[in-house]
């Protein structure tokens, strides 16, 4: 999981580019990364921001990096952006999204006598095969067009060179890019949420496989998108800051509509409505406005510094932040009954062992779980996210209540099945809640309000065509 963010402006793009690459903060938590087209030459810079933030690293170094135009990356695994020189000319490039089949990629162009340099956490860096794709054709479009189609999986990319930034969406539409003006400057970002503020309007969200490269005042379309677009649901639950927009859909009413539609079909009686901050939070505020139950905030986060618990490569580390980051507010909690709104239970560990744990220490006398999408079944083929079906509760569910791992496991996805109930008791009983209830596929769904066949629902049915 990365957040990308480049921007070509009539002056320098120095600033414009620190600050909106700062507002991708919450998509990584290892890597960051700035590159500048200076004069000639492209300047580059990357920081290991495990222990601190994008901006107290970067900031002594972003007065040195002048140049027009520039690309940022905040990531999660990779080391980037990266620096080539080839017959494609001198440029930097920045990734996000995964190689299934990077294994294979790597031995087929080591075997054509090409070699590989750049290794982060002991393999070797997606971002470098990348760019060796791209160089195997003789133009950047020719390139990336390549490695779309050799990949399995899905890259989405930001490449600076001394044309300006070219963007490129994967080609499944899995992750966002979109393209925003301003009164000087033309950027690309993951999140249209570094865009107001920087003085942009976003104006065009790029289709799946779409090529553009950007100038300084405008941009221009290099390859059309293509037929197949499913942009994943989960950028709404969870993954997107609240004040961005995915094809034209905003986070925060999403969320909202999320917690309505739960609330629509509930009958709990609780004294509150809270939210799992931060990306709980307008879960809980939609579901407080359909059910008339007032919001509260009995769990607070003590800073944003903490980040996000979901992303860290460590269960450790995972465990810490989630610990650390939520305090209870004693006197509101005390014999308390607790709707409690989460945008999701994926692992089940932080929720079990910190969350309802704090809440139930601090005197809570009921805690009712409503999370805000579907029971999460299958790992993610597309980003760096969940990886092994061993990690996911609902799984781990499944394989206690059968005694074995199935393959076939149709059953549990209809939420009328016995079997269904079944699984979503287990999971209750495991992170001890008094009540669970989730969301159905298709009531978050229409919350989002794209059509089902235009969102990548994989995770949640095992089915992405």
């Amino acid at each position: 999981m990365s957040g990308l963010f480049g921007v070509v402006c009539r002056g320098d793009c120095s600033s414009s580019l620190f600050l909106g690459t700062d507002y991708h903060s919450h998509l990584g938590t290892q890597y960051g990364g700035l590159a500048v087209y200076s004069g000639d030459s492209i300047k580059k810079k990357i920081h290991d921001i495990s222990r601190s933030q994008f901006k107290s690293k970067f900031f002594d170094d972003i007065q040195l990096m002048k140049g027009n135009s520039g690309i940022g990356v905040i990531s999660n695994k990779y080391a980037q952006p990266l620096v080539f020189q080839s017959q494609l000319g001198s440029f930097a490039i920045c990734t996000d999204g995964l190689i299934e089949n990077e294994d294979e990629l790597i031995a087929e162009l080591i075997s054509d006598g090409i070699f590989f340099n750049e290794l982060s956490n002991g393999s070797t860096n997606a971002t470098e095969l990348v760019a060796r794709l791209i160089c195997q054709k003789d133009s950047i479009v020719e390139g990336i067009a390549y490695m779309f189609k050799k990949i399995e999986g899905s890259i989405s990319l930001l490449l600076l060179n001394k044309e300006g930034v070219y963007a490129a969406r994967d080609r499944h539409g899995h992750s966002s890019l979109v393209v925003g003006i301003g009164e000087d400057k033309c950027a690309v970002a993951s999140e249209s949420c570094s865009f107001p503020n920087l003085g942009l309007d976003s104006v065009k969200f790029l289709g799946p496989g779409e090529v553009v490269l950007l100038k300084s005042d405008s941009f221009e379309s290099l390859k059309s998108n293509g037929e197949l677009n499913r942009v994943c649901a989960f950028l709404w639950i969870y993954t997107g800051f609240p004040a961005s927009s995915y094809e034209g859909k905003n986070v925060e009413f999403v969320r909202e509509r999320c917690g309505m539609a739960i609330a629509e079909k509930d009958d709990v009686e609780a004294d509150m409505v809270a939210g799992v901050p931060d990306s709980g939070t307008a879960h809980a505020v939609g579901y407080a406005m359909t059910s008339g139950i007032p919001y509260r905030r009995p769990l607070v986060k003590y800073t944003p510094g903490y980040g996000r618990s979901y992303i860290p490569p460590s269960q450790e580390i995972r465990d810490q932040v989630a610990f650390m980051k939520l305090i209870p507010s004693v006197d509101l909690i005390r014999d308390k009954r607790i709707v409690l709104c989460e945008d999701s239970i994926v692992r089940g560990t932080q929720l079990r062992n910190y969350t309802l744990k704090k809440l139930f220490d601090a005197g809570a006398k009921e805690v009712h779980v409503r999370p805000a999408c579907p029971p999460l079944l299958f790992p993610c083929k597309f980003n760096i996210s969940t990886r092994t079906r061993d990690e996911l509760i609902a799984r781990r569910a499944i394989k206690s209540l059968e005694g074995r791992d199935l393959e076939d496991i149709s059953e549990y996805l209809d939420p009328s099945s016995e079997k269904y109930g079944k699984m979503v008791e287990w999971i209750r009983e495991d992170i001890g809640a008094t009540s669970l209830r989730y969301i159905s596929v298709e009531d978050m769904v229409e919350a989002i309000g794209l059509p089902r066949n235009e969102l990548c629902l994989y995770c949640w049915t095992g089915r992405f065509h």
